[in-house]
């Protein structure tokens, strides 16, 4: 955006669901009863830290591939699609933000979470956790390499299948600011079928949660990119889950 256009721009409720969405039924026990609070004198703790500057991350954090591997000297390779997912975490201007955490979680190639609550039949891959994390560079880049996760029924009425998605997790300059989403596949058909999308009336919304094919930062022989770019506040900012 040109100097011009940099400008405050307010929230819009429209664009996020109602906390009440009678068709995402799991939303109707959650929903509140009762008018929300204004934190008018928010604490310290709300305003301040944490800083990641100066995390040090281990090798593999942002290597879904490698960062559970059991046994390298068996292969130890997790089962499914490799791919690459990848972006920019900007502003509402298009300035990056810089060493900012990324976190990210997903299901593995099956369509099973690595979590004791999940009972789903698919299998559990001994070489896949299913977390990763990272920080954004100077540019506000971040990676990834993983494993497409796979769909997977949910006991929201007798046939509903979330989509393929991957949890993203942003942290801004305090822990009250991070930010939750999910990036979904373009072209995948079960989007417009997904109950809990459907509480999204702003098609362009949506739009904000599909990561795009990049073949142009795939690796030939190897995998697939995926190009997720997230923007924090401002008209073409990301849909985030938890605002």
């Amino acid at each position: 955006m040109t100097h011009d256009n940099k400008r405050f721009v307010a929230r819009d409720r429209n664009w996020h669901p109602p906390a009440y969405a009678p068709g995402y039924k799991t939303s109707v026990a959650r929903s509140p009863q009762q008018a929300l609070v204004s934190m008018q004198q928010p604490t310290a703790s709300e305003l301040t830290g944490p800083d990641f500057s100066h995390l040090r991350m281990g090798p593999h954090d942002n290597d879904l591939l490698l960062n559970f591997r059991q046994d390298p000297s068996q292969g130890g390779l997790p089962q499914g699609e490799r791919i690459i997912m990848f972006g920019r975490v900007v502003d509402q201007f298009g300035k990056p933000i810089p060493h900012t955490l990324v976190e990210m979680w997903q299901a593995n190639a099956g369509g099973r979470y690595r979590h004791k609550n999940d009972k789903y039949l698919a299998p559990l891959d001994p070489n896949f956790g299913g977390v990763g994390r990272c920080l954004t560079d100077e540019q506000g880049m971040y990676r990834f390499r993983t494993i497409k996760p796979g769909p997977y029924p949910w006991p929201n009425d007798m046939n509903s299948w979330r989509p393929a998605h991957i949890h993203v997790s942003v942290t801004g300059p305090s822990i009250s600011t991070r930010l939750i989403t999910q990036m979904y596949f373009e072209g995948d058909p079960l989007i417009p079928l997904c109950p809990i999308v459907h509480t999204l009336k702003d098609p362009l919304a949506v739009e904000t949660m599909i990561g795009r094919l990049d073949m142009a930062h795939s690796k030939p022989m190897d995998c697939l990119a995926y190009r997720f770019d997230v923007v924090v506040r401002g008209e073409l900012q990301t849909f985030f889950e938890n605002q």
